[in-house]
C-alpha cells in the first residue's frame, strides 16, 4: 500500500482525522502495513511486545488460552478499531493472542515509542485516545462482572446494549441497525454461554419485537424496550 493510501485510511477515523502530514510520517505507518491471512496470528504470547495496531479491513479475535488449554475470547474487533499494547506498556500482553478471524485482514502497525512522541506533542489527541481506551476497558470489565453476577439472559441483554452504545450503526425504517460481524457462537464465547442457548434467547428477543438478527445485520427494533430490560 502506498503511503498516501495509508494516510487516507487512517484519517477516515475520529482519532486520526486531524493528523498533519508530518505527524503521520512520524508514526511510520506506511512502512508497517500487514496483510494477514484468515486464521493466522498477528501475535501470540506477546512478551515485551511494543506495537499498537489499527484495523484497516477485516475482523480480529483477541483472546488467551486458559490453564485447561481452552481458548477464551476477550474481544472481537473490526475495521477502525485499535488493539495491541493499548496501555503503552511492553509487558501486559503476555498470554494474549490476536488472530485474523473469518477473513483475511489488513492492519497498520506503529510502535509505542513513535505513538508516545505524537501524544506528547498533541495533548488533544492524548485525551481522545485515553477516552477511547477507557471506554474499551470498561466494556470488557462490565462483561467480566456480568459473567460473575448475572444470569445468561441478562448477560446477553447487557452485551447487546453495549453494541447499541458503540453507535456504529444507523437509523433505518426497520430500527437501529449495525453490520453483523458476530455469529451466535461468537456471542456465546463472549458472554460465557453455549451457542444453543444464545440461539434460543435471540429467537425469543425476535419474537418479543426487540431485535432482528441475520448474517448481514442486527437491527434493534425497539431500543427503548431493550434499554428498559438493561435497567430492570
Amino acid at each position: 500500500m502506498a503511503g498516501d493510501e495509508s494516510l487516507f485510511v487512517i484519517r477516515n477515523y475520529d482519532l486520526w482525522c486531524q493528523l498533519s502530514d508530518e505527524e503521520y510520517k512520524d508514526l511510520k505507518v506506511q512502512h508497517s502495513v500487514l496483510e494477514v491471512r484468515k486464521g493466522e496470528y498477528i501475535y501470540f504470547e506477546a512478551y515485551n511486545h511494543n506495537k499498537i495496531y489499527f484495523v484497516k479491513e477485516g475482523t480480529i479475535k483477541i483472546g488467551f488460552i486458559d490453564d485447561d488449554g481452552n481458548e477464551q475470547v476477550k474481544e472481537i474487533i473490526q475495521k477502525g478499531e485499535l488493539f495491541g499494547q493499548l496501555s503503552l506498556e511492553r509487558n501486559n500482553l503476555h498470554g494474549e493472542f490476536a488472530q485474523a478471524y473469518k477473513h483475511d485482514v489488513s492492519i497498520c502497525a506503529f510502535t509505542i515509542d513513535d505513538f508516545e512522541r505524537l501524544l506528547k506533542n498533541r495533548p488533544d489527541l492524548a485525551l481522545k485516545y485515553s477516552k477511547q481506551v477507557g471506554a474499551k476497558l470498561r466494556n470488557i470489565e462490565n462483561r467480566l462482572v456480568n459473567l460473575l453476577n448475572k444470569d445468561v439472559k441478562t448477560r446477553l441483554i447487557h452485551f447487546l446494549w453495549q453494541l447499541v452504545e458503540q453507535n456504529l450503526g444507523e437509523n433505518t425504517a426497520e430500527g437501529f441497525c449495525i453490520p453483523n460481524y458476530l455469529t451466535h457462537e461468537d456471542i456465546a464465547s463472549l458472554i460465557g454461554s453455549s451457542r444453543q442457548t444464545v440461539t434460543t434467547m435471540i429467537n425469543e428477543l425476535e419474537t418479543e419485537g426487540i431485535l432482528s438478527y441475520n448474517r448481514q445485520e442486527i437491527c434493534f427494533l425497539d431500543v427503548k424496550k431493550l434499554q428498559k430490560r438493561v435497567q430492570a
